[in-house]
Formats: C-alpha cells, sequence, structure tokens
C-alpha cells in the first residue's frame, strides 16, 4: 500500500485569553474578590470567581452579603484595576509564543471575560493592542463565558473557522465557552485544575510551546464519498479511467460504494495503492488508510449494508458503513396520496443496518437510499431518513447546508432529467444520496459531477461514469488528549 500522510486542518489562528493565561492577573482578581467579600476564599468559591465576568461574581457577592450587585461590581472594578496598574506579570511562555506566532503569520486575538477597560490596560503593559488583530471582552458580547459568544465573535472577526483554532485557557469557564465554539483547547491551568480529556491538552505552562506544538492539537480532516457507480460504471467508456479521475479530483479519503459489480472496489483500490473491502457483488469500500475491521455480511445481496473500521491515526478510528436500499415502489413517483406509503422494506432494510452500527466509535453511514429526506420536503415525513436521525446520525449535507430550498443537494438524476418510461415526464429531482454521521465535526459538504453529462441513452462518452451524483464531506475527527 501506499504510505499516507494524514492529513491535519490547518492552523487558522490562536485565540488568547488574558487573565491567568497570558499574564498572573488571576491571584490579583483573588485577591480583589477576597478584598470584597471582606473574607479569605476558598476552593468552594472558585466556581463563582475564576473565569467569570465582574457582575457575575458581584452578583453571588450581593447574594451572600445583601449588599447591592451594582455597587460591588465598582468596588470589584476598582480594586482589581488598582492592582492591574500596580504591576502585572507575563505568564512564562507567554509572550515567547506570541513573538513565535507573529513571525509565522499566524493570526491571535484575545478572548476575555475582563471589561474593556481591564483589557486595555492588560494590553498596554504587553507592549499595545498590536499583539492581537482582535480583541473581544465582556463588553462586545451579550452572553459572556462559559458562552460560547466571545470564541465565536472572535472566529468571525478574524474570518477564520473554530475548527481551525486554537484557544488557549486557564479556567473551566473559560474551556467550557472556547469548547462550546468548536475550538480545539490547550489548557494552562492558574489556580484550579483543568482535567484533560479527548480534544483538550493540559499543560503546566506555555514554556516551550511553539506553533507547530499547536499545529499538532488539531483534528484530523477525513473526506468521505459515497457514490453509486451504476453498473460498476459499465455504461460509460473507459469508466474505470474516469472514476480514478473522480475520486482523485474530490481528494475522498474514504469512499462508500454502491453497485460496484463485483470487482470495483479491487479495481480501484489496486490502482490508487488503497485499502478495500468487497461485500458480495455491490457493495464496497476503498480507503487510503488501513481497515482495521470488516463489518456485516460478506455475501450481502444487491442490497443491503456492510462496513468497515478505518484507522486515521493511532488513536483515531472510525467505522464507514455503505448501504444500498430497494429502489421499487420509488416514493417520488406517487402523485396520488401518500408518497411515503411503501417505504416498509427501505426502513426494515436500514434498521437493520443501523442494529449492527457500534456505538462506541465515530460512525459515517452512506449510501444511496432510493427515499428523499424528511429534511428537504416541508409536510412529507420520509420515515427512512427520520429512523437514521431518531438513531442518532445526523444528514452532513444538511449540517453544512440548512437551507433546501437555495441548496437542495440533487442526488438523482444527473443523466434523467425525464421519465425512462416513454412517457416524457419529468424525472423528480431529489437527494437520495446521504452522508450520514454520528461523533465527528462537519467542516464541509457537497454533491459532485464531474463534466456537463448527456441525459440517458446518449451517455456512453460522458465523462461522469454514473446516473447519480456523489456526495463527499469533508469531517474532522478529533484527537484524545494529548501533550505537547
Amino acid at each position: 500500500m501506499k504510505e499516507t500522510t494524514v492529513t491535519r486542518l490547518p492552523l487558522q489562528a490562536v485565540l488568547f485569553d488574558m487573565d491567568g493565561t497570558l499574564v498572573d492577573t488571576e491571584r490579583l482578581w483573588w485577591e480583589a474578590v477576597e478584598h470584597v467579600a471582606g473574607r479569605a476564599l476558598t476552593e468552594a468559591d472558585e466556581a463563582d470567581v475564576l473565569g467569570r465576568p465582574v457582575e457575575y461574581t458581584a452578583a453571588w457577592l450581593a447574594a451572600a452579603t445583601g449588599a447591592r450587585a451594582d455597587a460591588l461590581a465598582d468596588e470589584l472594578h476598582r480594586e482589581f484595576a488598582d492592582r492591574v496598574r500596580a504591576g502585572i506579570v507575563p505568564r512564562p511562555g507567554a509572550l515567547d509564543l506570541l513573538d513565535a506566532l507573529a513571525r509565522e503569520g499566524v493570526p491571535t486575538a484575545l478572548v476575555t471575560a475582563s471589561p474593556r477597560a481591564v483589557a486595555d490596560t492588560v494590553l498596554a503593559a504587553l507592549g499595545g493592542a498590536s499583539r492581537f488583530a482582535v480583541s473581544v471582552t465582556a463588553d462586545d458580547t451579550e452572553h459572556t463565558k462559559p458562552a460560547p459568544d466571545p470564541y465565536l465573535a472572535a472566529c468571525r472577526a478574524l474570518g477564520v473557522d473554530p475548527s481551525g483554532c486554537v484557544a488557549v485557557e486557564d479556567t473551566e469557564t473559560g474551556v467550557a465557552s472556547a469548547e462550546a465554539a468548536g475550538c480545539t483547547v490547550l489548557a494552562v491551568p492558574s489556580l484550579a485544575p483543568i482535567e484533560a480529556v479527548p480534544g483538550r491538552t493540559v499543560e503546566a505552562s506555555l514554556e516551550g510551546i511553539t506553533p507547530s506544538a499547536l499545529r499538532s492539537l488539531l483534528p484530523y480532516r477525513l473526506r468521505v464519498m459515497t457514490w453509486n457507480l451504476w453498473y460498476g460504471g459499465t455504461k460509460v467508456h473507459d469508466h474505470r479511467a474516469k472514476q480514478l479521475k473522480v475520486i482523485a479530483e474530490t481528494d475522498a479519503d474514504v469512499v462508500g460504494l454502491q453497485e460496484t459489480y463485483g470487482t470495483a472496489a479491487e479495481e480501484l483500490a489496486g490502482a490508487l495503492g488503497w485499502y478495500h473491502h468487497r461485500a458480495g457483488e455491490n457493495l464496497g469500500v476503498i480507503s487510503r488508510y488501513p481497515i482495521t475491521a470488516r463489518f456485516g455480511d460478506p455475501d450481502v445481496g444487491f442490497y443491503g449494508a456492510a462496513g468497515v473500521r478505518v484507522r486515521v491515526h493511532e488513536g483515531a478510528e472510525v467505522d464507514v458503513w455503505t448501504v444500498h436500499l430497494d429502489y421499487k415502489e420509488y416514493g417520488p413517483y406517487v402523485t396520488d396520496g401518500d408518497p411515503t406509503a411503501h417505504e416498509g422494506v427501505r426502513l426494515a432494510q436500514l434498521r437493520d443496518a443501523l442494529g449492527r452500527v457500534d456505538d462506541r466509535v465515530p460512525v459515517v453511514l452512506v449510501g444511496d437510499f432510493n427515499s428523499p429526506s424528511h429534511l428537504d420536503r416541508p409536510g412529507v415525513d420520509w420515515p427512512v431518513t427520520k429512523a437514521a436521525e431518531e438513531a442518532g446520525l445526523r444528514d452532513s449535507y444538511r449540517e453544512a447546508h440548512p437551507d433546501p430550498v437555495a441548496h437542495p443537494g440533487h442526488t438523482w438524476s444527473p443523466i434523467h432529467p425525464v421519465r425512462e418510461d416513454g412517457s416524457g415526464r419529468p424525472e423528480p429531482q431529489d437527494r437520495i444520496d446521504f452522508v450520514l454521521h454520528r461523533g465527528l465535526g462537519v467542516l464541509d459538504s457537497e454533491t459532485y459531477v464531474s463534466g456537463r453529462p448527456r441525459p440517458w441513452p446518449h451517455v456512453e462518452d460522458n465523462d461522469w461514469p454514473s446516473d447519480h451524483a456523489a456526495v463527499i464531506t469533508t469531517f474532522s475527527l478529533g484527537n484524545r488528549a494529548a501533550s505537547v
């Protein structure tokens, strides 16, 4: 097999918390709260003090003391600002990391629950606001940490996707905010410990942390395609070469195949230097990453399901299932009565596949369902996709494109504008091929058809060797908790 390089998402930006992360102000804030509270704080007070905006802590103190919250907030502002002006100390490694990111042209943002006045004081002590392309404070969003709003606002201002960002935080409150926004988190606890979990790395300090180390924390990219090959592609001249060209053009990592007509999975994988799984005469999966397990009936019939486990990287595995459901009694052909009345066979086939799916690992289930989606047609509750949703699977194309009017995503059919029965009636155009998932992040999803296919029956010289459009989704596959 070919040597495979695992692709991570590119580092688009690094988003820094301020208090306790860049500068050692958490202790100053702790001291200010103790002064206003008139008592020593304990570990039990951490959740109401660390990482919280001034107004939150003021309200907490007001409930305990009976004093007015606004007066307490003013006093907290004064006490904290006085301590900041008296001298703040950058946390170890913080300025070195900022300088290294600047040298490599990686955008940075300051994202803090402190008010603008305090943030500006700290920024001035760090050498000015020019260290950051963007700064977001408690004054800039309706909801501050632990809500995701501050990090989402910073990403919007930078024009980046949260999935390509590393957030550097020192409190559970800040970590919750960054993770809710979809960022990868590097936690450097200041006063209270933070647990390392998948997608979150915990280090004692920023000393020795480099831009390369931050890049190593980002999720892996996984592009999964579903493709009905249509009689294995044999209706089109040079079909195998054209299929290989499509896979190369789409940069797919894993392809779930239907209508393989026997040898397509083996031949495509062999030409690509990939791994493959063949199930029966009409289902297959090919993967640039190693296949470590195979699921389902190896002699499945024309319709059914087959699955594999793909090891993208050590500690990062995903199950991929390919499904082909019966085409007979096709619902969109029903013009009088309930178009979902004959979905029972397809529903049973899908439920059989769903019953085989392992709940313990991320999963992608792709295929030709021969049934539209309940997310696409108002008033028609198509039961097959509904059953998948009820089983916890999400429709990646609709996650990326929620509006079915603006983005219909039709996959049936690029070569059938009219029915094949000779009536001249229009062929219903629908989205019947899906990339569903559980446990992954969706970065993008698209339908794909190459060239300008001529309609049936004049298809022999088409560049596109199928009667279905393909669907390709780019996923983010998170890391285990790691050390940099």
